[in-house]
């Protein structure tokens, strides 16, 4: 796959489609082989057409396989830029790179929260307890892994509630198979067009009062807050776990984390 004298040029970079593309776009222009870790075949779209561009599509079910794939292509360093809630798999990768002494380098988007009067930090999605629920129309933008537990938690506190989730089998599939009324769940892309932001004439469509989701830094947390402020609805974001507060490097600038890189091997 790479031959020796070049193994210390290999670069493993997990992350959705927002952040790899652009880490790895920049290592390849630098002659880096860069092996990237997606989940679906559709993620693996985003990175561009390149030689020394290995993509990787499936899940990592434990420390093993991680240390077993960083033996087997040589790598040199790994770059965690997972989303911010994904807890298990950086929990592995930390444990993994310790073991064998690779060098694990996180990235993480930056989260400004702009401090208006209608957006609010909470500590879990079950966290909201401070305002009247009954009959109010809550949208949960939290993805699909906690969503029919959090949502028979808010149905149960006489909210109606709404989702958006992203157009993928999985979402899908436990969106209409959770408690959600099927016509209360909408299935789009987070918008990436300012001018143009679906996610508003969604809200405009339900009714929304308030919007649930998590503090990742992505467009899906930018959107809603560039549509609540200003506006009657209120804004509950879950704030990041502490897990990813562990690593001994951590950016948040592409360039920081490229240097960063290029130092390292020399």
């Amino acid at each position: 796959m790479q031959n020796q004298e070049n193994c210390y040029k290999n670069v493993w970079i997990l992350s959705g489609t927002s952040d790899g593309p652009k880490i790895a776009d920049r290592l390849l222009a630098i002659n880096y082989s860069v092996f990237a870790s997606v989940l679906t075949y559709k993620a693996g779209q985003a990175y561009i057409e390149n030689p020394k561009l290995h993509i990787i599509t499936g899940k990592l079910n434990n420390k093993d396989q991680i240390i077993n794939f960083i033996n087997k292509n040589k790598i040199k360093f790994v770059v965690d830029a997972t989303h911010p809630f994904a807890v298990i798999i950086s929990k592995n990768l930390n444990n993994a790179c310790k073991e064998i002494n690779t060098p694990l380098l996180l990235f993480e988007r930056k989260s400004l929260i702009n401090k208006t009067n209608n957006f609010f930090h909470i500590d879990n999605l079950k966290d909201i307890n401070n305002v009247d629920l009954e009959n109010k129309n809550i949208l949960l933008a939290i993805g699909s892994r906690s969503l029919s537990d959090t949502a028979n938690y808010y149905m149960n506190c006489k909210a109606n509630v709404f989702t958006r989730v992203l157009p993928t089998y999985e979402s899908i599939t436990k969106a209409f198979g959770s408690c959600i009324k099927n016509s209360n769940i909408a299935i789009l892309e987070p918008s990436k067009n300012n001018e143009r932001i679906l996610e508003k004439k969604l809200c405009d469509f339900w009714g929304i009062d308030y919007v649930l989701c998590r503090e990742s830094g992505s467009y899906s947390q930018k959107n809603w807050e560039r549509i609540i402020s200003g506006s009657n609805m209120k804004l509950f974001l879950v704030k990041r776990p502490k897990i990813k507060n562990d690593y001994s490097y951590s950016f948040n600038q592409y360039q920081d984390l490229i240097n960063h890189i290029i130092k390292s091997n020399y």
